[in-house]
């Protein structure tokens, strides 16, 4: 009877591990499934992930801190030019457009030569 008991224990042991096993499995299938419906939902939201947020950011800073410095150097070059002209500078109009043709800092863009 002895021996009966240990391999009823044993096989009782067995089961249960294997349940715990399934059991195990069943919440990672679970956790993956939630996964994927939350990951559909925030998509179907329209909103951007932290690293796209991050990206946009350091561009606006970017694109902040050199329209500082253009500013910055407009000021010195209107100052140059009101020196050089005795102080009567007219003001321009308001552009309506960008301009059409490169700063003379910036490069042209290529021509294609074949």
């Amino acid at each position: 009877m002895n021996q009966t008991s240990n391999r009823l224990f044993d096989d009782f042991a067995k089961l249960m591990t294997d349940a715990v096993g399934m059991a195990q499995g069943v919440r990672r299938e679970a956790e993956t499934a939630f996964r994927h419906q939350a990951e559909r939902f925030l998509t179907d939201m329209d909103l951007v992930k932290r690293e796209e947020l991050d990206v946009v950011r350091d561009m606006a800073v970017k694109a902040r801190a050199e329209n500082e410095a253009l500013i910055a150097r407009i000021e010195v070059l209107e100052a140059k030019l009101a020196a050089a002209t005795g102080g009567h500078v007219v003001a321009a109009p308001e552009p309506t457009e960008r301009p059409k043709k490169p700063f003379p800092d910036e490069e042209a863009p290529a021509a294609d030569e074949d």
